[in-house]
């Protein structure tokens, strides 16, 4: 299939576009370089990055692909009539049909979060990032109790990306634990995480991939090599077995996939996004 080029375009930030474009194209075994054109908020703005998107246009001699998440109707009608691409609307596609359906006008405002950023919900998150980063790897054990996840697991099995993903979309609070060599000669779970059993939710990985991991960081080292992750790996997973806490293998897992199973599993009131 010829290489086609993508552009996720909107008045905000291009995120909307951006995760749903992909998980549309996600379907599809095709080749495309992606480009994400945010704050197209005037008719200016949008014919500058129309003239990118039919330059791609001539370069691939292909139709480009465009989703948008675009409000300002003089904006829209500029990509209508200018823009040689295959345009997907995702705004007029949903919005315009629930309005029907519903009776109602959407607000049609361009750049939401500048509402969010004055809310109660968005103070919430952003205390929870600052949270979740001071209790990154094991740094802080201050005030553990506040967290609303704690996630234990050895160094490199995901626990950081993950936590920091359910900071950032679920607004929650996560503290994140490595399991270290002195954990493993105690053969029980940090003293400090004892009394907060409920909140430890476990990460693990196939041994073979988390040595590929820590040779990335630290090539030929002990603490790279398979022998010890294979050991650090059993030992951590005999440990949260015998503790009772629940844990999955990344290895194979997006950070959706283990936040999504996370959430289930410790805090179902939550799974609906912030």
């Amino acid at each position: 299939m010829p290489k086609r080029t993508t552009y996720f375009v909107s008045d905000g930030t291009g995120i909307t576009a951006e995760m749903f474009g992909n998980a549309i194209l996600a379907q599809f075994d095709m080749d495309s370089r992606r480009v994400r054109l945010p704050f197209v908020d005037t008719v200016d703005k949008a014919h500058q990055a129309i003239r990118q998107i039919n330059h791609s246009f001539d370069l691939d001699k292909h139709k480009p692909i465009v989703f948008t998440t675009l409000v300002n109707p003089e904006v829209q009608e500029v990509f209508a009539q200018h823009c040689q691409a295959l345009v997907m609307d995702m705004f007029g596609r949903f919005v315009r049909p629930l309005e029907e359906e519903l009776g109602i006008k959407s607000h049609h405002r361009v750049g939401r979060f500048t509402d969010i950023s004055k809310s109660k919900e968005y103070s919430d998150r952003m205390e929870a990032i600052n949270y979740t980063l001071a209790h990154d790897d094991g740094q802080s054990n201050t005030d553990l109790a506040s967290a609303d996840v704690i996630l234990v697991g050895v160094s490199r099995s995901g626990k950081t990306p993950t936590s920091l993903y359910l900071a950032m979309q679920y607004g929650l609070k996560v503290a994140n634990y490595p399991l270290i060599p002195e954990d493993f000669e105690r053969r029980q779970l940090p003293a400090a995480l004892v009394p907060l059993k409920k909140k430890l939710f476990g990460l693990t990985i196939l041994p073979e991939r988390l040595s590929e991991i820590r040779n990335e960081r630290r090539p030929g080292s002990r603490y790279a090599s398979l022998e010890n992750c294979r050991m650090e790996v059993h030992e951590a997973e005999s440990m949260m077995r015998r503790a009772g806490v629940s844990w999955l293998s990344t290895t194979t897992k997006s950070i959706e996939e283990i936040s999504t199973t996370i959430l289930q599993e410790l805090l179902p009131g939550r799974m609906a996004v912030q």
